[in-house]
C-alpha cells in the first residue's frame, strides 16, 4: 500500500498530524514510530514519570558531547521514545510560551506564527476544566486540569514567592504570564493526557489511518530533488503520486534523519560518506535549550515527598487513592508550582522560569536521595547560545553528536546567576523557610558571584526543552519554509519543535502541538485561524 502522508515520530506533533490528516476517509496516513504503543502503567500515572527516566526501553536518553563551559561533563537528555513521545514522559504543564515570542516568530516566519493566530489555535486544542474566560477553550481534544492534591510545600512556595515581591499569578496562559502560582496540567481524570491519548487513541479506528510501531525510519527514500517514502530496516514504505513525508521526530531525530537522507552541511554529509543530495548548511544548527540549576533544601517536617520509611503508610494511602478514584497524591506531577520573572526590570518579558518540586531530585530522578526535602529548578528562558546537531556515522542506527554549547555566548552566565540567587531568596523567605532546616545545595558555603558560577558550572542541566534545529522562516537559508516544506526538495515537511526560529519563554509541548495543527491546516488549505 502506498500512503497520501507518511508521517514520521508519533510524538506531540506527530500524533496531531496523524488526527487532522486522517479525517478525509479517501486520504491514507501512516504514522510510524520507533518507540513502543503507550501501554506502561507508569506513563499514564502522573506521579508515575519519576519512574520514567530509568525505563530506557521509553527513552531515546541521548547525552550531550562535553561541555565546554559546563567542566566538560556530558548532560543526559531524555526524550520519549513511545507513542506520545515526550509527551508521555513530560511534566504535563500547560504552557503555551510568551506573546512577543510568537510576535517575533512572525518578523522571522511569516503571519501565520503570530499571535493572535497561534493563540486561537491554543483555544481550539483546549477544554479547560478550570478556567472560563476569553483566554481558554472548553471542548476541544486536550484537556487541561488543576492539580488534584497539590503538596502544602508547593502552595508555601508560591507564598514564598510573594514575599519575594513576585505577583501571585493562577493563569500563567492568561493576562500576564509573569509570577507565581501553581501550574496547571494535560491531565483528565488524574490521568496524563499525552498528545497520543489526546490526539491518536480516538482515532484508531479510522480504516484509512495505519499506525506502525517499533519501526526506526533510517531515511527518506528520494527520487531527484522529491520524496517517495521512507527505508525500514527491513522494508520500505511508499507515497502515492503527490504524497508527502513529514518528520516528526523532534529537534534530535528530524535534522537527524534529514542528514542520513542526504539534507544537510554537504561538507559534513561528504565526511560521513552519504551523497550530497541537497546542501542545507542549516540543518542540524540553531540548536536552543533551556539550561537550569537548583537550590535544594532538607526539611524539619515530612510534609515532602520522600524516600524514607516514615513515607510507607502514605505511599499505601496514595497508591489505593489514585487505583480507586483517580485521586490522591499520585496525581501530582512532581513539578507542581513555578511561575516566571525577569533578570532584569528592562527585560521585554519573563526570562527567568521556576519549577519547585516538593522533594528532591537528583540528575533528572535516576539517583535516589533519602529523606525529605525540596528541589527549586530556575532557568534561563532566553539564551543566546545556540549548538547543532550532526552524525557520527552514516550508519541510522547510531545516536547524533549533540553539542548544546551551553553558555557559550557570554551573556547567558549572568541571567542565569540571577535566576539562582532569586531562587536562593525564595528558599529562605518567611513562607518556605519555616520548612527549611538547612539549604543543601548549593549550600551554605557557596556565597560569593564566583563560587555561585562555579556552582553552575558544576550542577546545571537541561530542563528539557531542546528546538530550532531544522529552523523555519522567510529567507532562503533557513531549513523550511513558513509551512515547514524542506527548501530545495519536494514532497517533504518538518513540524515539530525543530521548526521553532526561536525558543519560546516556556515549557514546549503545547506549542509543539499547535506547530503540528499549525501545519496540518496549511496542509488541508484551511486558514491557520481566524
Amino acid at each position: 500500500m502506498s500512503f497520501h502522508y507518511i508521517i514520521v515520530g508519533a510524538g506531540s506533533a506527530g500524533c496531531v498530524l496523524a488526527n487532522r490528516l486522517s479525517a478525509n476517509p479517501a486520504t491514507r496516513v501512516c504514522l510510524v514510530e520507533a518507540g513502543a504503543p503507550d501501554r506502561n502503567p507508569m506513563i499514564h500515572m502522573p506521579f508515575g514519570l519519576a519512574a520514567l527516566a530509568h525505563m530506557r526501553w521509553l527513552n531515546w536518553g541521548h547525552e550531550t558531547e562535553p561541555q565546554a563551559q559546563l567542566n566538560h561533563r556530558r548532560l543526559f537528555w531524555p526524550r520519549g521514545r513511545v507513542l506520545g513521545g515526550s509527551s508521555s514522559i513530560n511534566a504535563m504543564i500547560y504552557m503555551r510560551g510568551h506573546p512577543q515570542d510568537y510576535r517575533d516568530w512572525a518578523r522571522l516566519a511569516g503571519p501565520d506564527w503570530d499571535w493572535p493566530r497561534v493563540r486561537a489555535i491554543f483555544r481550539d486544542h483546549e477544554d479547560n476544566r478550570v478556567l472560563q474566560d476569553d483566554h481558554h477553550g472548553r471542548g476541544g481534544p486536550l484537556t487541561v486540569s488543576a492539580l488534584a492534591h497539590p503538596n502544602p510545600l508547593s502552595r508555601a512556595f508560591v507564598r514564598a514567592g510573594v514575599d519575594c515581591r513576585l505577583a501571585e499569578n493562577p493563569d500563567f496562559n492568561g493576562a500576564s504570564q509573569e509570577g507565581v502560582g501553581l501550574y496547571q496540567v494535560t491531565q483528565r481524570g488524574g490521568r496524563r493526557l499525552s498528545s497520543a491519548q489526546a490526539f491518536l487513541v480516538p482515532v484508531l479506528d479510522r480504516p484509512n489511518l495505519t499506525l506502525v510501531t517499533r519501526a526506526q525510519v533510517h531515511r527518506v527514500i528520494l527520487q531527484g530533488r522529491r520524496a517517495t517514502g521512507v527505508q525500514l530496516r527491513d522494508r520500505t514504505l511508499p507515497l502515492a503520486d503527490g504524497g508527502e513525508v513529514i518528520l516528526c521526530g523532534g529537534a534530535i531525530n528530524s535534522p537527524q534523519l534529514l542528514m542520513l537522507s542526504g539534507i544537510g552541511p554537504g561538507a559534513h554529509l561528504q565526511r560521513m560518506g552519504l551523497p550530497v543530495l541537497h546542501d542545507a548548511p542549516e540543518v542540524g544548527a540553531n540548536l536552543a535549550d533551556h539550561l537550569d540549576i537548583t537550590v535544594q533544601a532538607a526539611l524539619k517536617g515530612r510534609e515532602a515527598i520522600g524516600i524514607a520509611p516514615g513515607f510507607l503508610p502514605r505511599a499505601l494511602r496514595a497508591t489505593w487513592a489514585y487505583l480507586r478514584r483517580g485521586q490522591g497524591e499520585f496525581t501530582s506531577n512532581v513539578a507542581e508550582a513555578g511561575g516566571f520573572a525577569r533578570s532584569d526590570p528592562a527585560r521585554d518579558r519573563p526570562n527567568l522560569q521556576f519549577h519547585f518540586i516538593p522533594a528532591y531530585l537528583h540528575d533528572h530522578g535516576r539517583r535516589l536521595s533519602l529523606g525529605y526535602g525540596v528541589t527549586l529548578h530556575v532557568c534561563d528562558l532566553l539564551p543566546k547560545s545556540r549548538g547543532r546537531i550532526s552524525l557520527v556515522s552514516p550508519d541510522p542506527m547510531a545516536r547524533p553528536r549533540i553539542d548544546a554549547n551551553y553558555l557559550g555566548d557570554p551573556r547567558d552566565l549572568p541571567t542565569l546567576l540571577s535566576g539562582l540567587k532569586l531562587a536562593r531568596r525564595i528558599l529562605h523567605a518567611p513562607a518556605l523557610a519555616r520548612h527549611v532546616r538547612t539549604e543543601t545545595l548549593p549550600g551554605a558555603g557557596v556565597q560569593t558571584d564566583a563560587e555561585l558560577q562555579a556552582d553552575i558550572r558544576a550542577r546545571a542541566e537541561t530542563i528539557y526543552h531542546p528546538v530550532g534545529t531544522c529552523r523555519m522562516g522567510l529567507d532562503a537559508a533557513s531549513v523550511t519554509d513558513p509551512q515547514g516544506r524542506v527548501r530545495g526538495v519536494q514532497g517533504l515537511r518538518v513540524a515539530d519543535a525543530a521548526l521553532m526560529p526561536q525558543i519560546i519563554a516556556g515549557n514546549t509541548s503545547a506549542p509543539t502541538m499547535m506547530i503540528a495543527e499549525t501545519i496540518a491546516r496549511r496542509i488541508l488549505g484551511q486558514p491557520s485561524a481566524a
